[in-house]
């Protein structure tokens, strides 16, 4: 059995070296789509720019990227229908990133799938390991709130502003603070 590259343990969940040769080119088409978008003028941009729209794994109609905008390969991210990411949005995408359709992220809202090693020396050498992110159908994630890796948002939830989300949102359930937590919200 032929082992498997870094590429291949990264898309199967398992530890990989974010600093193997073979991710570079990945990283680096992600970084030329990013300043595309980021560098186009508003009125010729649309939705995104079309080599950004390319990298991405699946965009739905209506699905607005506001600049700038970070990602780290692009090709792990699924947008739904009618999604908007406000300015300054950045998703670290080393595992699959699902947004369910008519949510809408506030400026700076950061995802991160990747989870670095606990031991110094395997860290150091750059181990880590991508867990997915999946967010709902109208979701409402406040400006700066920080979503970690392997964490699920369930339809209808509300991530306050700069809220920490270490742990899965229920469906329809409201968090705010660091660690997030769930509150009751009178209409």
């Amino acid at each position: 059995m032929t082992p498997k590259s870094e590429r291949e343990k990264m898309a199967a969940g398992e530890w990989y070296s974010c600093q193997d040769p073979e991710l570079r080119p990945l990283q680096r088409r992600a970084r030329e789509a990013v300043h595309q978008h980021n560098s186009m003028p508003p009125a010729e941009r649309g939705s995104m720019a079309p080599a950004l729209k390319a990298l991405f794994s699946e965009v739905a109609e209506g699905s607005f990227i506001e600049a700038p905008f970070h990602c780290a390969y692009g090709m792990n991210i699924i947008l739904g229908e009618n999604v908007y990411l406000n300015a300054g949005c950045a998703i670290l995408d080393t595992a699959p990133v699902r947004i369910g359709a008519s949510t809408m992220l506030g400026p700076g809202v950061q995802i991160y799938c990747a989870q670095h090693h606990k031991d110094p020396a395997l860290r150091k050498a750059g181990l880590e390991i991508g867990l997915p992110v999946t967010i709902g159908e109208n979701v409402w994630i406040g400006g700066g709130a920080i979503i970690l890796p392997g964490v699920t948002i369930g339809d209808d939830a509300i991530v306050g502003a700069g809220a920490v989300v270490t742990k899965d949102v229920p469906k329809g359930a409201t968090v705010i603070g660091n660690p997030a937590r769930p509150i009751s919200v009178k209409s």
